[in-house]
């Protein structure tokens, strides 16, 4: 749990950030910078932020071949955005009626998964719940960081320890950095997004950058490979939660079907994961360039 204090320090760094074009295509990430860096601004009268931290890991393997095809370990179940806004929700239930029982106010609230102008990250850390990497992941010593992020922002003053902040274990190491093959993490625990493979296969519109194309490596939705590499992901173990379960075709995903995928095998490949709001075309896209036929 952490208190709403505006993040000062942290939105100039990230107008540090987005001044070097660090953000790429991403120009939504320059509307609402002051609402991301101010809960008041979100919530008016927000007065306690409630932080969860959900592990999704399961124990299949990537296979690292030469170009193998990958998917990203978070997409491979149902959508996050959904299951952490359900498990928020009931929290949210359970506050409002414990306020009620005791003849208070009904407080508001927000839910923020990942959609909100919400630095999620820092309230994670400032909850106490981990620290930022230096591949700028949150890491928690329990899951290390195959973890989803959601919070619960409310006007009620919830009793309890606010704001036990995390030590940083990264310590010397930089495995992570090390291992990026576009050196898209840079000094600062900041990302180059114009190199990373998550953001060329997820956000990036048109063609991939030539100088990147042969750095893929097989993936073809998002990236893992600064996590899979981090020492604190020894400690991982696998999710109780059963959406993050690997759907069907998503493990080891077919690159030529992946490439003529039509619009009727796409949503039914996707239904319910995140890899639907990429569409159809990038995906296909991504599975080419894979393949170097792009």
């Amino acid at each position: 749990m952490t208190s709403p204090a505006k993040l000062t320090g942290e939105e100039e760094k990230f107008r540090r950030w987005l001044s070097l074009n660090y953000c790429g295509d991403m120009a939504w990430m320059q509307n609402n910078i002051d609402i991301r860096h101010d809960p008041e601004k979100l919530l008016p009268g927000c007065k306690s932020i409630i932080v969860i931290a959900v592990n999704y890991y399961v124990p299949q393997l990537h296979f690292n071949f030469p170009n193998f095809p990958k998917i990203s370990r978070y997409a491979w179940g149902r959508d996050y955005h959904k299951v952490l806004g359900e498990i928020l929700g009931r929290l949210q239930k359970s506050i409002v009626e414990s306020v009620e029982n005791s003849g208070g106010e009904k407080p508001l609230f927000k839910i923020a998964v990942d959609s909100a102008p919400f630095r999620d990250k820092i309230w994670a850390m400032r909850a106490g719940l981990g620290w930022i990497g230096k591949n700028s992941i949150l890491i928690t010593r329990k899951f290390g960081s195959w973890i989803f992020i959601g919070s619960l922002l409310t006007t009620y003053k919830i009793e309890g320890e606010y704001d036990m902040q995390h030590p940083d274990h990264c310590g010397k190491c930089r495995l992570c950095i090390d291992r990026c093959p576009t050196s898209a993490i840079m000094q600062g625990r900041h990302i180059d997004a114009r190199s990373c493979i998550s953001y060329l296969t997820m956000e990036h519109d048109g063609d991939f950058p030539k100088h990147h194309k042969d750095s893929l490596n097989g993936w073809v939705y998002g990236c893992d490979m600064c996590q899979d590499v981090c020492p604190w992901n020894n400690f991982a173990r696998p999710t109780r939660h059963h959406d993050f379960h690997p759907r069907e075709g998503l493990v080891v995903p077919d690159l030529r079907e992946l490439s003529k995928l039509t619009e009727d095998e796409f949503d039914r490949l996707t239904a319910g994961t995140p890899i639907r709001r990429v569409g159809r075309e990038k995906l296909r896209r991504n599975a080419l360039a894979v393949m170097g036929l792009l």
